[in-house]
């Protein structure tokens, strides 16, 4: 049974910080895996992501201010955002490339 349990959201100034992690369980590090968010009223969009093989993506947005990074030992995937902007705020959810989803937490930048 996967289970992924994002934690590390809350609220931010703009120009802050913030880490999220998500914590697999069932799931074995590394694969595929990847940062969503959703901002309010819109669809569900892609940020980061990072292969098996150590290949890492990056929506435009987020280039040079969000990085993306795995602890195989801690079976944990993180998502570093520094110089955070309103416009960040929103639900962040990680997930596997085989479909599986955390609940999701929420960040909000003022």
């Amino acid at each position: 049974h996967v289970q992924l349990v994002e934690s590390g959201g809350g609220s931010a100034q703009a120009g802050g910080s913030l880490r999220l992690s998500c914590v697999a369980s069932g799931y074995t590090l590394p694969m595929n895996m990847g940062w969503f968010r959703r901002l309010p009223g819109q669809e569900r969009e892609g940020v980061a992501a990072i292969a098996g093989d150590g290949r890492i993506n990056y929506a435009d947005s987020v280039k040079g201010r969000f990085t993306i990074s795995r602890d195989g030992a801690k079976n944990t995937l993180y998502l570093q955002m520094n110089s955070l902007e309103t416009e960040d705020t929103a639900a962040y959810y990680c997930a596997t490339a085989n479909g599986f989803w955390g609940q999701g937490t929420q960040v909000t930048v003022s």
